[in-house]
């Protein structure tokens, strides 16, 4: 099956409409005027003389190349990383899952209207998104609890943490334990990279957006009740949240209708 590239280029065109640019490119009196102030260009520091129809062919060859790229993100999730970060992430106890490319992290269109730097969960889909100015979103996939067990209505962030222990609660114990009282922050830990924690006025919901150390269930509903990301989106996320942002998670059944045309993934 053919995959359908999500290029975009640099005038906000696709690559099939450069093609349909390209002959009006050719004739366009701005053109011929660019092409000519080329070859003076070339004449004035002593190359030789360029037929025009050369100078034609290379200039329309570069048009591609030039109007039509991958957006990126700035800075990028590399970028976002610490020493620290690269160091344990270079040793992790598990291996790197294959996690489809749907829920890598894409940068889409946004039609609600949550404001820019809130945090929306939809649990359906399996997507996390950060609202960014001009109807955009950075979309991540993520894991998320089984419906019995998943936290769903509007929180705050109430503290975020590098690293972080893991305390099992009483419930975790009693269902997956025996665990020890705490677990030391580390790749080895549930928490992962980062943890995003889940504040109702002062009150810790104890339901929190994480790293994992099992990215294999990413785009999954699974019995834990938070929110897992790859480790790489969680230290992205953790860089752009905000202490006291909002965050939304819908309920199951209650789909965010975000028609994603992805324009960049990493």
């Amino acid at each position: 099956m053919m995959r359908r590239s999500s290029a975009v280029c640099g005038d906000g065109t696709r690559p099939a409409e450069h093609a349909q640019l390209f002959p009006s490119a050719l004739f366009s009196a701005r053109f011929w005027q660019q092409l000519v102030m080329l070859g003076a260009l070339l004449s004035a520091i002593g190359g030789p003389a360029v037929p025009r129809f050369l100078l034609a062919l290379f200039v329309v060859a570069l048009l591609p190349l030039g109007g039509c790229m991958q957006t990126t993100l700035s800075p990028s999730t590399d970028a976002s990383m610490t020493a620290r970060d690269r160091q344990l992430l270079a040793h992790t106890p598990y291996a790197q899952a294959n996690v489809p490319e749907q829920y890598l992290r894409h940068i889409v269109d946004y039609p609600r209207k949550e404001q820019p730097g809130t945090i929306l969960v939809d649990t359906d889909a399996r997507y996390l998104y950060f609202v960014l100015p001009d109807g955009k979103a950075i979309r991540y996939g993520v894991a998320v609890g089984e419906e019995a067990m998943a936290f769903s209505g509007v929180a705050r962030v109430g503290r975020l943490a590098e690293w972080p222990d893991w305390v099992p609660t009483a419930d975790i114990q009693a269902r997956l334990g025996p665990y020890p009282a705490r677990v030391a922050g580390g790749p080895a830990n549930p928490l992962g990279a980062r943890g995003i924690y889940l504040y109702t006025g002062n009150k810790d919901t104890l339901y929190r957006i994480h790293g994992t150390n099992q990215p294999e269930y990413i785009g999954q509903a699974i019995s834990s009740g938070c929110i897992r990301m790859r480790n790489e989106d969680v230290i992205d996320l953790y860089d752009r949240v905000k202490l006291n942002s909002t965050v939304v998670v819908l309920p199951p059944g209650q789909n965010a209708q975000v028609e994603a045309r992805p324009s960049w993934r990493g």
